[in-house]
């Protein structure tokens, strides 16, 4: 069986990422191939787009939530991801089980729902939204109204995990602001869950956009369990390689897998981008220690910037009265060739964010 250096896992992740090259492609068929993108704040996702796409603009994306193209759903780790129309309903079906266990273990809520038929609340929720979208804070009230003894927040939450609802627009529309406003799936989008998703296809995908990658790995990025036995189904249709470690990989027969030396361009991503968040060894890009510095102790996953395909260090703009700052924050010195190619880069990126004056600003490291 062919071992995988860390380096040859880089290159493989990155040209599926569309890291290596951006690629020419609609936005919605790279958020489809990324099987979505982690949108728990309303805007990395545009720069998720930027950092992969040639000639993306804004407004596409919003263009793409105002038509309902795409959406804003709870998935993948129970965390909000940007999805397109037809993998909304699909992907929460697959993620209802992680939902329904945080309904019986989440510290924080789970104690204020003792108690309480979830039953009804699904069903009173469900009668609220169909008649028209609502915010957490009018959603909690008129839940409150049926169970005026429990916390609107705790009631919502349940909602939250017992339904798919989708966060609609302007929330997350470029230059625009708004709290976030639900909707049911099914009426903003039509269809229905399927209690049966096609698991094998989704993991599948999971595959062409982040593979080679191990059991654990494709656990960690949907934040399920026991899918071993899924992949052992999918084995026969499969290439599997090793880490240097000796760790099972499983890949598509077909998928790119450049060779280690292959150049990698410097790259910006954006706070919560997947890249970071869907492996268990997450190696093949950060390394412990500079993932530990890119958390934060709230949980928070700064942007990053990657050199030579690998986390090198952090980035944030920042706009006041005098213009906007993009501070880039290396996590260790770089060599001249790579301070140039950042700044360069850096100009690229406020320019994208309409701040073309804006300073590129080197913090030391």
């Amino acid at each position: 069986m062919t071992t995988l250096g860390t380096r040859s896992l880089n290159r493989a992740l990155l040209a599926r990422q569309s890291l290596l090259a951006r690629t020419e492609q609609p936005a919605i068929e790279l958020i489809e191939h990324l099987v979505g993108m982690q949108a728990q704040a309303p805007f990395p996702p545009y720069y998720g787009l930027w950092t992969r796409l040639r000639d993306f603009s804004p407004d596409e994306l919003s263009r793409l939530l105002l038509r309902r193209d795409v959406v804003r759903i709870v998935n993948l780790r129970g965390t909000v991801h940007l999805v397109s129309a037809p993998d909304a309903l699909p992907l929460r079906a697959f993620t209802q089980p992680l939902m329904d266990n945080d309904l019986k273990g989440n510290q924080q809520y789970t104690p204020l729902l003792s108690g309480l038929d979830l039953g009804e609340v699904a069903s009173a929720a469900t009668a609220l939204l169909a008649e028209k979208p609502l915010s957490s804070t009018e959603l909690g009230k008129a839940l409150a109204t049926r169970w005026p003894d429990r916390e609107p927040t705790a009631l919502v939450y349940a909602a939250r995990n017992l339904l798919p609802l989708v966060q609609v627009p302007p929330r997350a529309v470029w230059g625009r602001s708004g709290q976030p406003t639900y909707a049911l799936a099914t009426e903003w989008l039509g269809g229905q869950l399927d209690p049966r998703p096609d698991v094998e296809r989704l993991i599948l995908r999971y595959l062409g956009a982040f593979g080679p990658a191990s059991v654990r790995d494709v656990q960690t990025w949907c934040g399920l369990t026991k899918l071993g036995e899924v992949l052992e189904r999918l084995r026969h249709r499969l290439r599997t390689f090793r880490t240097e470690d000796g760790v099972e990989l499983f890949d598509l027969p077909d998928a790119p897998r450049p060779g280690p030396d292959t150049r990698a361009p410097v790259r910006f991503v954006p706070e919560y981008d997947n890249l970071l968040l869907s492996h268990a060894d997450r190696t093949r890009v950060i390394s412990d220690e500079d993932r530990k510095r890119l958390f934060t102790r709230n949980g928070i996953l700064l942007a990053a910037f990657l050199v030579d395909g690998f986390v090198r260090g952090g980035w944030k703009l920042k706009r006041n009265k005098g213009g906007t700052v993009l501070e880039i924050q290396p996590f260790r010195r770089l060599s001249k060739r790579d301070t140039a190619a950042l700044t360069a880069e850096g100009r690229r990126l406020l320019k994208f964010a309409e701040s073309p004056g804006g300073e590129v600003r080197l913090l030391p490291s």
